[in-house]
Parts: structure tokens; C-alpha cells; sequence
């Protein structure tokens, strides 16, 4: 057996000891290294993944310069997107970058600091134990997880930590969004009573890698290392690059799309996670041999005083766009205008005829605010993810909590599983508080 291979399987008892029982202990390297206030932060990426090079790294580009951050190494398991990303990081950044194979070559690293983690969907949770048991501070792609032991096993590593982990749920930095939790909290809105979250587009090739799939070849990379935990199977080039297609590697719509506009939920109500969880859809268009719907809806039950939430999603028409929106019995809160209005709300005749009173809301912006980018810096990307990584960076330099916290991945993880726990088995998902577990047909939903 060569090294690598030893290395390999000692990792992996490693971690799945922290995933099922809890009970790896804290690296004595997470806390031997603190970094000073003129210190420079050296960072590591895992994965040369398309969100990493299109918006993270741009948004980190916008201030790593004013915030003193470096990008040091880059690890990815395909030596292709491995040699790509090194090429494009030494372009970026202005000198060598180290090149890893796997994340244990990553976090030998000599004083690495921190690590930007866009690896694939089930691969976040675990990814974030390395990180932080390596010492590590880390920004995390969302969906956190999409088993509940691992969302398990990651929320226990970094509380123990203490480490600065900012999970990319990237409106929590928002203006707008942040003007809308206030708004919600300070009870000027009322009481809530649904909420309407869609997310729809027209695109036969969204997550679809077919050149890429065709370059791919299993000597080139790691199968057995990707696949962590879930249950072996033969080599599939389209599970490794187009794994957003197809479960257990992702839940696709639920954990790309629902877990942003899901966490706006909890964010906005101070919620954890909902009561109940029904959903239906299926492929209805995009015959491809993908395993994940198409088209979806799912209906969530909140409660204390009670209200639901509807999430619509489909990929063969952008009718609706993408946003949510809020209902009191005074009106509405839209984050797709970023209006507050009296629309749909209890008018003077409508109350006049039960005796009651108009209750409508008053007008009011939620626009956001320009996003702080420093002088020169301004490498594009979208404005929610460079406000959302320099909050990142600005936290591990103060060490305050960030805007998206291990919590919120966490609780949104609670939603994204239950809502897998429906698509898949067809019945109402529910949430175990004793034991943290999502409950459908009687059982505890894990595949």
C-alpha cells in the first residue's frame, strides 16, 4: 500500500470518528497560531471550482490588498483543474502558488491560515472539519451539508474550534437584506403570515459539464477521496463535474437555490428550522440521466404563531425570476423591488365590514447600500459576495462572529434535509429536536 493511500484511509477513520461519534479532539495547531494585526493572512483554496474563479475569488480580490490577505496554495483531487487554477491564482495574485493534491497536502502548508472551501455540495460539511481541526479559518460554500450527521459532526468541530467560519449564504451581507431583518424584527411589519420564496430559469445547461466530462479521465484524479462517506460506486465522470445533478453528491434545487432564500426565513424570524416539510415535482424536461428534479415546489409549516412558506423552483422558463417575498395582513415586504407597500394588505372596507381596522403598511425602501470595494480594486463578481467575503476577512482579523455564522448553515441544513427527506420518500419530513434528526415515514431520513 503506498503512502498516499495509507494517508488516505487514516484521514478518512479520521474524520468519519468526528461525523458519527463525536469524539476527535481539537488539534493543538488551531490554536498556535494567532494572528497579529499586521500580520498577513495566508489563505488556501480548496477546489479550482467555477464559483471559486467567477465570484470568490474576485470578491476576495476586491480587498486582499487593503486587508492584507494572500492566497498561498490552491488543492484540487483533477490534475487539470489543479494545473488551470494554479496558472490563473499566480496571474491573480503575482506570484507561485502551491499546488496540492488533496487538502492534506494543503494543511501541511507552513502557517496557513485560512481557506476559501467550494468543493462539492456534500463534500462542505466534512471539508469544514479539516479546515478547522487543521487550524484553520474558513469560508464555506453553501449548502453546509446535506446528511444531518454531518451537519452534526461540522457544527461540533468549529464551536469547538473556536474558529471564524463564514458560510456563503451571501444576502446575510446585503443591505437590503439586512434593512429587511430589521424592519421584520423591530415588529414593524406585523405579524408574518406566508412567504413566497421562487427561483426559476430557462436553462437546459445549468450544471451541465459535457467538454469538461469529456477531458476527465479517473487516473487523473481521486474517486475513492471525493466520494468521502457516501456509499462507493463505479467511476462516473458526470457525478464528479455535474454532481449537482445527482443525489446523494447534491439535492440540486433544494441545497443550490432554496438554502439562500431558506436562510432568509430564519435570519428574518429568528427561527431555527420549520415544523413540517411536503414537496412534489419532478423531470419533466431535461431528460439527461439526471437524478434531481427539474421542477419542483415545497411547502414548509413554521411555527409559533403559524405560517407558511412556499418555495417554487423550475428550469424551463425564467417566468418569475428569482426572489422572495414576504406577507403581513397590512401588506407586503418584496426583496425583488426591495419595497415594503401596503399591496394585498386589510383595507378601510374590507375591515369596516367585520368592524375592524385598516391596518396598512406605509411605504418603505430597502434599497441597498454601494458595497465598500477599496480604491483600484474593483476585479468584478457580484456585489452580495464581495460585501459577504470582505465581512469574512474583516472577522478574522477581529475575531467577532460574521454575518453568516456556523448556526445559519447549520439551520438551513435542518430545511435542506427535510426537504430532501420529502422528495424522496414522498411523505411529510419532520424535525426530532432530542436527537437532531429528520424524520419521514416514521424513520430517520439519511439517503
Amino acid at each position: 500500500m503506498d503512502n498516499s493511500r495509507r494517508a488516505f484511509i487514516k484521514q478518512s477513520a479520521l474524520i468519519a470518528a468526528a461525523t458519527y461519534a463525536g469524539t476527535m479532539s481539537s488539534s493543538a495547531k488551531s490554536y498556535n497560531r494567532i494572528i497579529g494585526a499586521n500580520d498577513r493572512v495566508r489563505v488556501g483554496v480548496a477546489a479550482f471550482s467555477d464559483r471559486f474563479k467567477d465570484s470568490l475569488l474576485p470578491g476576495f480580490l476586491n480587498h486582499h490588498k487593503e486587508l492584507n490577505f494572500d492566497i498561498v496554495g490552491l488543492s484540487d483531487l483533477w490534475s487539470y483543474r489543479r494545473d488551470l487554477g494554479i496558472a490563473h491564482l499566480k496571474e491573480k495574485m503575482g506570484h507561485d502558488i502551491t499546488s496540492c493534491r488533496n487538502n492534506d497536502e494543503l494543511y501541511s502548508m507552513k502557517d496557513l491560515d485560512a481557506v476559501i472551501i467550494s468543493t462539492a455540495d456534500f463534500q462542505h460539511a466534512l471539508h469544514t472539519v479539516e479546515a478547522v481541526r487543521a487550524g484553520c479559518d474558513a469560508y464555506v460554500e453553501k449548502p453546509f451539508a446535506e446528511t444531518m450527521a454531518d451537519a452534526r459532526a461540522a457544527l461540533k468541530a468549529v464551536k469547538e474550534s473556536n474558529k471564524i467560519v463564514q458560510i456563503g449564504s451571501q444576502r446575510r451581507s446585503g443591505e437590503n437584506y439586512k434593512n429587511a431583518a430589521n424592519y421584520i424584527q423591530e415588529g414593524k411589519f406585523g405579524t408574518l403570515t406566508a412567504v413566497d420564496l421562487v427561483w426559476n430559469v430557462n436553462q437546459p445547461g445549468r450544471w451541465r459539464r459535457p467538454a469538461l466530462v469529456a477531458k476527465l479521465k479517473q487516473e487523473d484524479t481521486d474517486w475513492k477521496r471525493f466520494l468521502l462517506n457516501r456509499p462507493y460506486e463505479q467511476w462516473d465522470p458526470r457525478k464528479y463535474l455535474e454532481y449537482r445533478l445527482f443525489w446523494p453528491y447534491s439535492s440540486g434545487m433544494p441545497g443550490q437555490w432554496m438554502s439562500h432564500q431558506i436562510d432568509t426565513v430564519h435570519w428574518f424570524t429568528k427561527l431555527k428550522h420549520p415544523r413540517s416539510v411536503v414537496a412534489n415535482g419532478g423531470i419533466y424536461t431535461w431528460k439527461d440521466g439526471r437524478k434531481n428534479w427539474d421542477s419542483m415546489v415545497a411547502v414548509f409549516d413554521y411555527g409559533d404563531p403559524g405560517f407558511q412558506v412556499t418555495f417554487t423552483s423550475r428550469m424551463q422558463n425564467s417566468v418569475g425570476d428569482v426572489g422572495e417575498v414576504y406577507y403581513s395582513n397590512g401588506g407586503e415586504l418584496n426583496l425583488m423591488t426591495n419595497k415594503v407597500s401596503p399591496k394585498g394588505g386589510l383595507g378601510e372596507k374590507e375591515a369596516a365590514a367585520m368592524g375592524m381596522k385598516s391596518n396598512l403598511l406605509l411605504p418603505y425602501d430597502l434599497s441597498k447600500a454601494e458595497v465598500k470595494i477599496a480604491t483600484g480594486a474593483n476585479t468584478g463578481g457580484d456585489s452580495l459576495t464581495t460585501a459577504h467575503m470582505r465581512n469574512w476577512m474583516e472577522c478574522v482579523r477581529s475575531r467577532k462572529t460574521p454575518n453568516a455564522p456556523v448556526e445559519a448553515g447549520y439551520y438551513h441544513s435542518i430545511a435542506n434535509i427535510m426537504t430532501n427527506a420529502a422528495v424522496r420518500t414522498g411523505a411529510k419530513a419532520t424535525f426530532d429536536e432530542k436527537s437532531q434528526e429528520v424524520m419521514a415515514n416514521g424513520k430517520i431520513f439519511k439517503y
